[in-house]
């Protein structure tokens, strides 16, 4: 039976390491996703209206095999400028790819539109390169879930969004993680608030423990507070964003079919989901650590990383806090 890693986070997957900076004021942050050897990337859109740097590199069939980082943001395009700073980052450690005497980082990264949360907005001066070179900075195996990083200003339709993770471990001995900015347009819960989409997926009661929702018939009604919040102006300001890895060895088109299997947990944690409004996309990874695989191995990779995702994207919002201008409540506002 797969069970959760020791932290229930990305960072279960050995050598993977998570940063997270933010600025209150702002109500917006970054997550950057790194290790100390770079690893195998690929990625897969889902949603209508996506915000990205470098992700055409992670395609099959181009020519670049492995990646320095993947950054995850708020601040819509502006929150690009956040891969810059990692790329400062790297290049001060001597990290990247090398020709010559070239260094290069490579840093693909995706964004969520959070321009429109009560936080200010006003800056004369980017400051999501600075908050980039920040997250690098603060890369670890234990990072803050909610609130946080690219999850500080993140919104649901109904309550405030978040950054969440959570991880499994294969009877195989291989481990399965994501780690998601959940800014969806669709809600995280069903109507009331009060259960997850999700439920059917906790483990040890991670985001509350309440199962699923008694009623039938749900998701024939889209009310959102978000829409109502920003005037109708919600239509464009979403996104799920996420990442899964594996220390199983994958190639590059393996990773990418994980990706794919792995947006099933958006569609099953967020309803609804895929809009023609979000961005939502996935990247998937492996370090290649863990001993060889094969096929069957791939599907249950893929099948883990949909179950990572889903309880992920609730334990976003499950964590998220109240701060002071928030447009939308907390799940929890304790």
């Amino acid at each position: 039976m797969m069970m959760p890693g020791p932290r229930n986070l990305i960072t279960d997957v050995p050598g993977l390491l998570v940063g997270n900076a933010a600025d209150g004021d702002l109500k917006s942050g970054v997550t950057v996703l790194t290790a100390p050897e770079r690893f195998t990337a690929a990625v897969h859109v889902m949603g209508g209206a996506p915000g990205t740097r470098e992700t055409d590199l992670l395609a099959p069939d181009k020519s670049v095999a492995q990646v320095d980082a993947l950054v995850l943001a708020g601040g819509s395009a502006y929150g690009l400028d956040a891969c810059s700073g990692v790329v400062d980052g790297l290049r001060a450690e001597g990290r990247g790819f090398r020709i010559g005497p070239a260094v290069i980082p490579l840093v693909p990264g995706a964004i969520v539109f959070d321009l429109l949360n009560g936080g200010r907005k006003d800056w004369d001066e980017n400051p999501y390169r600075a908050l980039g070179r920040g997250a690098l900075a603060a890369a670890g195996t234990d990072f803050a879930l909610g609130s946080a990083g690219a999850g500080t200003g993140a919104l649901t339709a109904m309550l405030k969004g978040g950054l969440g993770s959570a991880s499994l471990r294969l009877p195989g001995g291989a481990t399965v993680g994501a780690l998601v900015a959940a800014n969806p347009m669709g809600s995280a819960t069903t109507p009331g608030e009060r259960h997850f989409w999700a439920a059917p997926f906790e483990i040890d009661a991670e985001f509350g423990g309440l199962g699923p929702d008694p009623a039938s018939g749900l998701g024939r009604t889209l009310a959102s507070r978000k829409a109502a919040a920003m005037h109708g102006a919600s239509e464009r300001a979403n996104t799920t964003i996420a990442i899964v890895a594996t220390d199983a060895p994958l190639s590059k088109a393996q990773c990418q079919r994980v990706a794919m299997a792995a947006h099933d947990g958006i569609g099953r944690a967020v309803v609804p989901a895929h809009g023609p409004g979000d961005g939502d996309l996935v990247f998937a990874v492996s370090t290649g650590t863990a001993a060889q695989g094969d096929d069957r191995l791939l599907a249950e990779i893929g099948h883990a990383a949909s179950l990572c995702l889903a309880r992920a994207i609730a334990r976003a919002v499950f964590l998220a806090r109240p701060a002071p201008g928030d447009i939308l409540p907390c799940w929890n506002a304790g």
